[in-house]
C-alpha cells in the first residue's frame, strides 16, 4: 500500500510540499525583494561610500560607521532615541499594566467608551498628533494657560524650546500615544487568564498587589513582549513627531537617528552618512527586538 501511495505522489509522502508550491509564493517574494530587499542592499552599499546625491560616489570604507561613534551629534542622537524608549515603551507598558489590572479586577461602567478614548491616538496620524501637541506645548499654549490658572505660573516655560525639557516633552507625547495600545493588548490578555487562578489566589489570602504579581503579570508575558516590541520600534523610528514639534532642536537636544537620516540625506547632502545611520538604526531595532523575544521565550520555558 505504501508503495502505491509513493508512486501516486511521485515518491513523496502525502502532504509533502512540491516545487510547484513555491510558484504561489513567487509574486509575494518579488514584491518583497523589489520594495524591501533591494532598497536594503542599496542602503548598505551607500553606507560604504561618500556621496552627495549628484556627483560620482567615492569609497569611504568604514568611515561612515566610525562617525556613528566619533561624531557627537550622531552619537547623541542614538542616546536620545534610547532615552525616548523610557517614554515610548517603559512608561506605556507600566501604565497599561496598572490600568488593565485595575479594570480587570473591578467592573467599570462605560468600559467600551473608556477603551476607545485611550486607543484613539493610535488611529490618528502622527502628523495630526504632532501639530496638536505643538500648539498645547507652545509658550502661549493650553498647558501654560492651565498652569497659570491654578497658580503655578513659575512652572510655565517654552516646553519645546527648552534645552532641558524639550526631549521629555516630546517623550510625554509618545507616552500618551502608546499607552492606549498597551492597555488594549493587556485587557485582551487578561480576558484569557482563567478566572479560577484569581479565585485561588484570593482564597489563599492574596491582596491586589500579590494577585497582580502572582497571576496577572505571568499571564500577560506574551502581550508584554508584543507591546514592548511595538512601542520600542515606534520610539526608535520616531521622525514625524520630532520633525514637526522641534525639528531636532533646540540645537540638537531632540535629534534622533531617523531625523538625522533625513537631515543628512536631504538637507546637507551626505547620503552615505545617512545610509550608515539608517543601517545602524536597523541593527539596533533588530537587536532589541530579538532580546525582548528571547527574554520572554526563556521565561516561558522555565
Amino acid at each position: 500500500m505504501r508503495a502505491l501511495v509513493g508512486r501516486h505522489y511521485g515518491g513523496r509522502a502525502p502532504g509533502e510540499p512540491r516545487a510547484v508550491g513555491y510558484l504561489y509564493l513567487l509574486p509575494a517574494f518579488i514584491l518583497y525583494a523589489v520594495f524591501l530587499l533591494f532598497p536594503l542592499c542599496q542602503t548598505i552599499w551607500l553606507s560604504f561610500v561618500h556621496w552627495d546625491g549628484l556627483t560620482v560616489a567615492t569609497e569611504a570604507g568604514l568611515d561612515n560607521y566610525r562617525d556613528l561613534f566619533r561624531d557627537p551629534v550622531l552619537r547623541d542622537s542614538f542616546l536620545h532615541a534610547l532615552a525616548l524608549l523610557v517614554f515610548y515603551a517603559a512608561l506605556p507598558v507600566a501604565i497599561g499594566l496598572l490600568l488593565a489590572s485595575v479594570l480587570s479586577r473591578f467592573r467599570v461602567r462605560g468600559m467600551t467608551f473608556f477603551r476607545t478614548v485611550l486607543f484613539l491616538p493610535q488611529v490618528l496620524a502622527m502628523v495630526v498628533v504632532a501639530v496638536a501637541w505643538r500648539s498645547i506645548l507652545a509658550p502661549d499654549g493650553l498647558l501654560n494657560d492651565l498652569l497659570r490658572t491654578v497658580g503655578l505660573e513659575g512652572l510655565t516655560r517654552s516646553w519645546l524650546g527648552d534645552y532641558t525639557w524639550a526631549l521629555p516633552a516630546v517623550g510625554a507625547v509618545g507616552t500618551w500615544v502608546e499607552t492606549g495600545l498597551c492597555l488594549v493588548l493587556f485587557l485582551a490578555g487578561t480576558q484569557r487568564i482563567p478566572r479560577e487562578l484569581y479565585e485561588a489566589a484570593r482564597m489563599d489570602g492574596a491582596g491586589a498587589v500579590r494577585e497582580f504579581f502572582a497571576v496577572t503579570l505571568p499571564g500577560l508575558r506574551a502581550e508584554i513582549a508584543v507591546a514592548l516590541t511595538l512601542t520600542m520600534i515606534a520610539g526608535l523610528r520616531n521622525f514625524d513627531l520630532i520633525y514637526i514639534t522641534t525639528g531636532g532642536g533646540p540645537g540638537t537636544s531632540t535629534s534622533v537617528p531617523a531625523y538625522q537620516v533625513y537631515h543628512r540625506a536631504f538637507e546637507i547632502n551626505e547620503v552615505g552618512s545617512a545610509a550608515a545611520v539608517g543601517v545602524g538604526l536597523t541593527v539596533l531595532i533588530f537587536v532589541l527586538t530579538v532580546a525582548v523575544t528571547r527574554l520572554v521565550e526563556g521565561r516561558n520555558t522555565t
